[in-house]
């Protein structure tokens, strides 16, 4: 059977696997890693985990699909995280989140038509402080404004 995984990072794995008593243990890094390689998770490339980590197809999928940091879905070329944590809420991300459905025409958790934008509201972004948070691919922006939203939309096409 072909892998979906290349070598190196089954080679990954298998390190990560050496670094726990139990092969379990590194499940969640295994799994960031493929999803690193290949931008999501597809259930050939959770396969390839499980055998790399002696674990049942399964189990792989049931932490895969339990967090919601793992994509199960070819995400859009570029992924916007907004939280809705206390914080964030508290400072307005409700209406930002509201703005940004408006704008790119999705709903929170998918992907753009034209496959260019994924919307994704996160538990926390770790910037209480700097409530509203949102992340546009790994950039973060703090207290973000309905015209930041608009000026971050504008860079992204």
């Amino acid at each position: 059977m072909a892998r979906a995984l290349p070598p190196p990072v089954l080679e990954e794995i298998a390190r990560l696997r050496g670094l726990y008593a139990q092969p379990r243990s590194a499940l969640l890094p295994a799994l960031h890693a493929a999803q690193e390689e290949i931008g999501y998770l597809t259930e050939d490339a959770m396969r390839d985990v499980g055998d790399a980590l002696e674990l049942p197809l399964s189990e792989v999928m049931s932490i895969a699909t339990f967090y919601e940091m793992f994509h199960l879905e070819r995400p859009g070329r570029h992924h916007i995280r907004i939280c809705t944590n206390i914080s964030c809420h508290l400072n307005g991300c409700e209406a930002l989140l509201e703005r940004l459905c408006s704008r790119l025409g999705i709903r929170p958790g998918e992907t753009t038509a034209d496959g260019r934008v994924t919307l994704e509201p996160v538990q926390c972004l770790a910037a209480c402080e700097e409530a509203p948070v949102l992340l546009v691919d790994a950039e973060r922006h703090a207290r973000v404004t309905p015209v930041m939203v608009d000026e971050l939309l504008a860079r992204l096409t």
